[in-house]
């Protein structure tokens, strides 16, 4: 029997905690026994979080040692069988797997576990990468169809109301009919249906103060027959909806885990948005309906494309999908609200006033100023400025440009600051333009590889490839024109106001590295000693020791209480920023920095889970490797109780595409938990 096997343990200091490697001698023997250990659930349950969880979280994480009183806290817990056995089980880790395995046993109310104790001994990697494939995605997947209202309705961003609405585009006849049937037959959300015009303004959206919903998406026709939603992955917590591009990193996790037809779904509902909203939605809600996302389509179409079987039916798929893009790339990004004088494209939401998803209070710091401006209370201010009691120009910029940023996916950040005030819609970006034009690379080799040269759509209406391949050489030219410095060997966003370079350094400074064909040299953006240079001078102010920080600290600029922090800078990092540039190192052969990069992130997520109960959030410190974060929003996926659920969506997708790039050799040394500075020699930084 298990409990008279005796348990080799052999203790490793790391980093200040022991990770405790079990090595059983009888190991042959206790894989045979295939029932495991029986214990009571309740009760285990109860006693382990009494002894060990002395700050009262309900988890069990390194923190708990701080409260730690004799024997509570110890790390040190000993586990009792119906048999009467007691096995000893040990270091914080181990102790939150159990606490986990005892929690989900108790969810589903039952007495008696049969507990497999090679999950409580799990080595983190492996856990953390079959939950995310086994559980969290799962977790994350929402579709709308009228069995599925209730889950996907609520919005944590937005105060409760007594009534909950849905919005369907009257262009989607089908939808309407099907939706309309819904209203009554949810007490518990009180469920209103709005049909929504034909025409979807600005002005439309600002009378849906107060009301504002979820916008609908695809519906499918189910084998049985059934009307379904098509599904969807949301980021997670308080981000109850599909946004634009999270859900370029999801889907590469999607793929990494062999979820194609999920991906492939993805993919289907933003053609859906641009069809019936006529842009990607920063995210489907009606709050959203006045901005876009960066773009991401073309790179999601490709991936997904090259993971689907080929036949006639994916063929026509692929069509479908490129008239979108094109749509999109045309209708949106190249509209006369997002290109400049330059040639070049900018982030510009269209909305008026203040974001109304934001968080209570998020905007006090402006109005505080404004408010002494016109002699009044803040609240007394923000109500007659947004009634339109008040007009206050200056204060309509500050909105303008404060819904660019958000446009820009990067809100907020000190990055298009100037003399003080944010100016984001006056910036052509680098990211931005090097997405654009990964756009008209994706669209021409598409329609060259694929369609012979030329796609037609209809009678009236065709695509060939040397259009699209003019169009991606004139924007290499302006992008090196104007956001690409020779003297210092890095591209910077352009200030079109005062018609210079805006020399903040940035993750998205290496964006050009990632916008290109791997496999065809022509559409680099920069040649192979530039890269070098631009990796040199960035990796020196960007890289730390948990991945790369999304800005750096001298850009950042000094934090005051009238300057707060923003989550989008110094020292914060971001799963977005790591793997396109992990990517983009890639594509110019840099395999040591990608490993480095890729172990440096990965260990900080699997050393944060291992001494935090498993906890995945939406960003790091990549300055201390924690996930203790507290600026702005504060920090997605670091609250819950006993287990997370989900994890977080592009977090979840780092990891596992991740440990895709990572050599062997760094994989063994993930898993025995090695920090990165016991491995790799240290970049030089400010």
């Amino acid at each position: 029997m298990l409990n008279s096997c005796d348990l080799l343990i052999k203790s490793v200091k790391i980093s200040g905690m022991f990770l405790v490697l079990l090595l059983l001698n009888c190991q042959k023997k206790q894989g045979s026994d295939k029932q495991g250990i029986q214990i009571k659930v309740q009760q285990t349950f109860s006693q382990l979080l009494k002894e060990e969880d002395t700050d009262n979280d309900l988890k069990i994480t390194v923190d708990d040692t701080l409260h730690s009183n004799n024997s509570r806290g110890d790390g040190i817990f000993y586990l009792k069988t119906l048999k009467g056995d007691s096995i000893k089980v040990e270091t914080v880790y181990y102790l939150s797997n159990l606490l986990q395995e005892l929690y989900s046993a108790k969810k589903i109310q039952e007495d008696t576990l049969t507990l497999n104790l090679n999950r409580v001994y799990e080595n983190p990697v492996d856990r953390l990468s079959r939950l995310i494939r086994n559980q969290y995605w799962k977790n994350l997947t929402r579709k709308i169809d009228l069995r599925s209202l209730p889950d996907v309705i609520p919005d944590p961003k937005m105060v409760n109301n007594k009534t909950t609405y849905l919005y369907v585009p009257v262009s989607d006849s089908f939808a309407c009919s099907y939706f309309l049937q819904a209203e009554g037959k949810y007490p518990n959300i009180n469920l209103e249906v709005v049909i929504m015009p034909e025409q979807i303004t600005p002005s439309y959206v600002e009378t849906l103060e107060g009301r504002h919903g979820l916008l609908s998406l695809g519906l499918c026709e189910s084998e049985e027959g059934e009307i379904k939603g098509i599904p969807y992955v949301v980021p997670g917590g308080r981000f109850n909806e599909m946004y634009g591009w999270d859900s370029y990193f999801i889907i590469l996790g999607l793929l990494a885990d062999g979820k194609i037809q999920l991906a492939r779904s993805l993919v289907d509902n933003f053609v859906y948005e641009i069809n019936h909203y006529n842009k990607i939605l920063n995210a489907n809600r009606t709050y959203y309906l006045t901005r876009s996302q960066p773009p991401f389509l073309t790179s999601m179409i490709k991936v997904v494309y090259s993971n689907m079987e080929k036949n006639r039916g994916s063929k026509q798929w692929l069509k479908r999908v490129i008239k979108a893009a094109i749509y999109e790339y045309e209708k949106v990004w190249m509209n006369p609200h997002h290109l400049t004088e330059t040639g070049l494209s900018r982030y510009a939401g269209s909305g008026e006033g203040p974001a109304p998803e934001v968080e209570p209070g998020h905007y006090n710091y402006i109005y505080s100023k404004y408010a002494r401006k016109w002699g009044m209370s803040i609240e007394k201010f923000k109500k007659r400025y947004t009634q339109g009691i008040i007009v206050d120009s200056e204060l309509d910029q500050f909105f303008k440009h404060d819904r660019a940023m958000r446009e820009s996916g990067h809100d907020t950040s000190y990055r298009w600051f100037v003399q003080g005030k944010n100016r984001c819609a006056d910036f052509v970006t680098v990211d931005l333009n090097s997405l654009l034009y990964k756009y008209e690379i994706d669209i021409a080799d598409l329609i060259q590889t694929e369609f012979q040269g030329e796609i037609e759509f209809d009678e009236s209406y065709r695509e060939n490839s040397d259009t699209w391949w003019e169009k991606a050489k004139k924007r290499k030219i302006l992008i090196r024109k104007y956001l690409w410095d020779q003297t210092s060997g890095i591209f910077f966003d352009y200030d079109s106001k005062l018609n210079q370079q805006h020399r903040y350094m940035s993750c998205t400074c290496l964006y050009p590295l990632w916008a290109c064909d791997s496999y065809n040299p022509e559409t680099f953006l920069l040649s192979q000693s530039e890269a070098v240079v631009l990796v040199k001078k960035l990796f020196k102010v960007l890289e730390a020791p948990g991945g790369l920080v999304a800005s750096s600290r001298t850009s950042r600029g000094i934090i005051t209480t009238q300057r707060p922090q923003r989550q989008w800078d110094w020292p914060y990092g971001w799963a977005p920023h790591q793997m396109l540039v992990w990517k983009g190192l890639k594509n110019f052969g840099f395999d040591q920095d990608v490993n480095r990069l890729v172990y440096k992130w990965l260990y900080t997520i699997t050393k944060n889970a291992a001494d935090y109960n498993g906890t995945v959030p939406e960003k790091f410190n990549v300055v201390t490797r924690s996930h203790k974060v507290f600026a702005e929003y504060g920090n997605v996926g670091t609250e819950f109780s006993y287990i997370t659920k989900e994890g977080f969506g592009w977090m979840n997708a780092s990891y596992t595409v991740g440990l895709t790039y990572l050599a062997e050799r760094y994989k063994h040394r993930l898993r025995e938990l090695i920090p990165p500075e016991d491995i790799f020699i240290e970049s030089v930084r400010e």
